[in-house]
């Protein structure tokens, strides 16, 4: 009976590394589009031409 509790030891351990192992490797797309989308206006934003000033701090 001992024998039997010490290989659930290593049961247990294989378990427990393939439930973190699938955890893990998970999708996790969702987050990534979003700041994609915010780099994209920011380089768009970055290639726009300057405005001309008004004048209003012409000496």
């Amino acid at each position: 009976m001992g024998a039997l509790l010490w290989l659930t030891i290593p049961v247990l351990a294989v378990i427990a590394a393939v439930v973190w192992s699938s955890w893990a490797s998970r999708n996790r797309r969702t987050g990534d589009v979003a700041e994609l989308a915010g780099y994209a206006r920011f380089r768009e934003a970055m290639e726009k031409p300057e405005k001309a000033h008004s004048g209003s701090d012409a000496a």
